[in-house]
């Protein structure tokens, strides 16, 4: 942890063929500025983390306090043993394989991990479970945030953080299917959509969204990670 007592959080990223800006026109490691503004808002430090080598993962996140894994395209079929549905869209395989080894040694390190949209469905990838390649009603108009309410379940993590229903913004057309091993819902859509999933405070602290809260204005979520980095790193350091 930093010397003003703000953790230094790691945020994946895109790696995008072709990103335009200015008179450029480059392949480039990017990331919705809202994910930083978020994790600063919530009085951590943003580090942004591009793809890189599986095997660099480990390293990556001893040196983090926290790690979100953010939102982005769907995680390829074969990574939880399906056939590829026709309206999955194209694989980000180097993507996939990076951060599902920063999710693996986040855990294995007891690294504070926060699943965002995509982040949630490879934590639950990564743990063992399945995904529902294709839903209505979570992404209505195409590249347009909309918003729905979610109900935590008493007791878990995620409804200590927000205890009452809320709407959020919301850009899904995947969901969990299959719950990975350990993990338990901790909020549903009224559909009945699983909206949030959680490891028990004894597995350590993961926690996933379906929605973007990088799109909106409530902390709670980035502010439960932020707490959880800080208490991490001081007690790892306690005498």
């Amino acid at each position: 942890m930093t010397d003003g007592g703000r953790p230094l959080i790691g945020v994946s990223t895109y790696l995008e063929a072709g990103a335009r800006w200015g008179v450029w026109e480059l392949d480039a490691a990017l990331l919705p500025a809202g994910y930083p503004r978020l994790v600063q808002r919530a009085g951590g430090l943003a580090a942004l983390l591009p793809p890189d080598a599986p095997g660099h993962a480990a390293a990556t996140v001893a040196r983090l306090d926290g790690l979100v894994i953010a939102g982005g395209p769907d995680v390829e079929p074969v990574r939880y043993g399906a056939e590829r549905d026709p309206r999955t869209g194209p694989p980000a395989r180097e993507r996939d394989a990076w951060e599902l080894a920063l999710i693996d040694a986040a855990l294995a390190a007891g690294v504070p991990l926060l699943g965002i949209c995509r982040g949630m469905q490879l934590l639950n990838v990564a743990l063992g479970g399945t995904l529902t390649q294709h839903i209505e009603g979570h992404a209505e108009v195409v590249g347009v945030f909309g918003s729905h309410p979610v109900k935590p379940v008493p007791g878990t993590r995620y409804a200590a953080a927000v205890p009452e229903e809320s709407s959020v913004p919301t850009y899904h057309h995947q969901a969990v299917d299959r719950l990975g091993t350990g993990l338990v819902p901790s909020a549903y859509a009224a559909d009945g959509t699983v909206e949030a999933v959680e490891l028990p405070a004894a597995d350590g602290w993961a926690l996933g969204v379906q929605w973007h809260p990088e799109m909106g204005e409530d902390l709670r979520v980035m502010r439960a990670l932020v707490e959880a980095a800080v208490a991490a790193t001081t007690a790892a350091t306690a005498p």
